[in-house]
């Protein structure tokens, strides 16, 4: 497909609304997916920290 100038392209041909919405969803889900990602990995962390013993015990 060819466009003959930058308002062609964003509009898309009349399908702008269903070509950005699914560019921005996907965006959307995949920062979401990314915080997660970093909440847990944090989470984990924390809770492994918290179930090991201290590094400055030293037996004798």
């Amino acid at each position: 497909m060819r466009w003959n100038d930058w308002a062609e392209f964003w509009v898309m041909g009349g399908y702008a609304l269903y070509v950005w919405g699914s560019v921005g969803a996907t965006v959307l889900l995949m920062l979401i997916e990314v915080w997660v990602a970093k909440r847990q990995h944090l989470q984990t962390l924390s809770m492994l920290q918290s179930n090991h013993p201290s590094s400055t015990h030293q037996g004798s």
